[in-house]
C-alpha cells in the first residue's frame, strides 16, 4: 500500500476531499432506489445566470436530504427539505460556473478514479457498481456527469477557499505553546525521593515527641550541609525498610506520593533536601534524587501494522478476496499459518517482501478506510478483512508507541489545525460571495 497519504492532518481534520463529496452517491447494499413523483412535464423552478434548475432536480435532492436526516434520527418537513435542496442547487450551479470560468477541467481519468472510489466505498467492483446503477434506473452517462460536477466543485472550493486562509508564524507558535501546556498538565513528571523517617510511637508523651522532633531537626541540618543522605538514612530512619537503599523510594508519578511530600519538595532542585515534615507517622526528611523532565515537544501515537492486500480483478472478485482473507485469518488465529509467510506468498503490495510490515506510521498516513479500523485494534489483534480504495486488506497491529514529533511535524500539525479552524468561515464567506455575484431568477410552477 506504500503508506498512501490522506489529506487529513494528524487528528482527523476535515478536508475538501473527493471521497467526502462522494458520500452523496453512497448507498448500502440493501437500500431501495428512491421513487420520484411522476410528472407528465418537468418545469424550471430557478435560473442561475441563464442555466435552469428543474423541479425534478429539486425533488431528487430533497428526497436524498430527507433520507440522510432520517438516518441521523431527525424528521425534516418536506417543505423545508425542498427549500434546502433548491438553495444547495443554486449555490452549486453558481460554483460550477465559477470553476468553468477559471478554466478548471476534469478529465476522464479523474472521473474513472472517482467512479472507482464510489465502488470501493460501497464494497463493489466498478462493474458491479454499474450494474447496480442500471438496476436503480440511473444512467451511466448521467452518473459520470454528476461525478464530473462534484469534482469541479471540489477543485474550485480547494482553489478559492484555501487561498483565503492565512496562518502566521506567531499563530503557530502560540498554538504549539498552548498544546505543550495542555500536554504537561496531563502528564505528571516522575520523581525519585529518598526519605528518612524519625517515627513517633503511639501514646508518646509530649516530652518524647519534642525529643524526636529535635533529632529530626538535627538530621535534616546534617543532610542539608552535605552529609551523605544514604548514611544518615541507614543510621536514623525508622521506616519499614530501615533506610535500605539510602531511603530511596523509586521513580514514580507525583500522584503516588503523599501530598505532604509533594508540597515539601515542589520547589527543590535535584539534590535538594527538605525541612522536617510532620505526618501521623512521625517526622520526615526528604531528598530529591531525580526528576524526569517533562517533554518539550508534542508527542504523537505511532502504530506499527502489517497487512495482506488482495486487489480485485477480472479473475478475483471483491467477494472472493474477502472470503480468501477470512480463511487466512482463521488459519493465522488457529496457529496453522504465519502472517509474515502468508503476506510474502500472496499479498499484492510492495510490503509483501517485508512480510506485510508497514513500519511505524503517524496518524493520517493511511487512507481513512484503512486507518480507522486499524486504530480500533489492540497490539497483536487481527481485524476482519477491510475494504479500501486499494483493495481488500487483512490488518494486524504489531505495536504502538508515543514518539516525539519533529519541529517540522509540529509546525505542520499546527498549521493544519489552525487552517481547519478558519476553513468553515472562509468557505461560508466564499459561498456568499459567489451567490451574491450570480443572477438568480425564481420561477413559479405552471398552472
Amino acid at each position: 500500500m506504500n503508506k498512501p497519504f490522506n489529506c487529513s492532518s494528524f487528528y482527523g481534520l476535515k478536508c475538501l476531499s473527493l471521497f467526502v463529496v462522494l458520500i452523496a452517491f453512497s448507498w448500502t447494499t440493501n437500500a431501495q432506489p428512491s421513487v420520484l413523483p411522476v410528472r407528465s412535464v418537468d418545469y424550471v423552478v430557478a435560473v442561475v445566470n441563464s442555466e435552469p434548475i428543474t423541479n425534478q432536480e429539486v425533488q431528487a435532492l430533497s428526497l436524498r436530504l430527507q433520507r440522510e436526516a432520517r438516518a441521523l434520527g431527525s424528521a425534516p418537513q418536506n417543505a423545508e427539505s425542498k427549500r434546502l435542496a433548491l438553495d444547495q442547487l443554486i449555490n452549486e450551479k453558481a460554483q460550477i460556473q465559477q470553476a468553468l470560468s477559471l478554466g478548471i477541467v476534469v478529465d476522464d481519468a479523474a472521473i474513472n478514479q472517482a467512479e472507482s472510489g464510489v465502488a470501493n466505498n460501497n464494497q463493489l467492483t466498478v462493474e458491479a457498481l454499474r450494474a447496480r446503477l442500471q438496476q436503480d434506473g440511473i444512467g451511466l452517462a448521467g452518473f459520470r456527469e454528476q461525478l464530473r460536477q462534484q469534482l469541479l466543485l471540489t477543485r474550485v472550493r480547494e482553489r478559492e477557499v484555501e487561498s483565503r486562509i492565512r496562518i502566521s508564524e506567531s499563530e503557530i507558535n502560540q498554538f504549539l505553546n498552548e498544546q505543550l501546556q495542555r500536554q504537561s498538565a496531563k502528564s505528571s513528571a516522575d520523581v525519585n525521593l529518598a526519605m528518612i523517617l524519625i517515627g513517633v510511637p503511639e501514646n508518646s508523651s509530649p516530652d518524647q515527641i519534642k525529643q524526636l522532633s529535635g533529632t529530626a531537626q538535627l538530621v535534616a541540618q546534617r543532610a542539608r550541609t552535605g552529609e551523605d543522605f544514604a548514611a544518615l538514612a541507614t543510621a536514623f530512619s525508622t521506616a519499614a525498610d530501615r533506610g535500605v537503599n539510602g531511603g530511596a523510594m523509586g521513580l514514580r508519578p507525583l500522584d503516588r506520593y503523599p501530598e505532604l511530600f509533594v508540597q515539601a519538595t515542589a520547589d527543590l532542585p535535584v539534590g535538594g533536601v527538605s525541612g522536617v515534615v510532620r505526618s501521623g507517622a512521625g517526622f520526615h526528611i526528604l531528598k530529591v534524587l531525580q526528576r524526569q523532565a517533562l517533554p518539550t515537544t508534542l508527542l504523537i501515537t505511532q502504530t506499527r501494522a502489517r497487512h495482506i492486500l488482495l486487489r480485485p480483478s477480472a479473475q478475483l472478485s471483491q467477494t472472493q478476496a474477502i472470503a480468501q482473507l477470512s480463511a487466512v485469518r482463521r488459519d493465522i488465529l488457529s496457529g496453522s499459518a504465519d502472517f509474515a509467510d502468508v503476506a510474502k506468498r500472496m499479498s499484492q503490495d510492495g510490503s509483501a517482501a517485508q512480510g506485510g510490515d508497514l513500519g511505524w506510521a503517524n496518524p493520517g498516513m493511511f487512507v481513512p478506510e484503512f486507518e480507522q479500523p486499524m486504530n480500533q485494534l489492540r497490539p497483536g489483534q487481527l481485524a476482519e478483512p477491510v475494504v479500501s480504495r486499494f483493495g481488500v486488506h487483512l490488518i494486524e497491529v504489531v505495536d504502538r508507541r508515543d514518539a516525539a514529533m519533529t519541529d517540522a511535524e509540529q509546525r505542520n500539525l499546527a498549521r493544519n489545525v489552525l487552517r481547519e479552524g478558519k476553513l468553515d468561515e472562509a468557505y461560508a464567506s466564499w459561498v456568499q460571495e459567489i451567490r451574491g455575484k450570480a443572477f438568480v431568477e425564481m420561477r413559479e410552477p405552471p398552472q
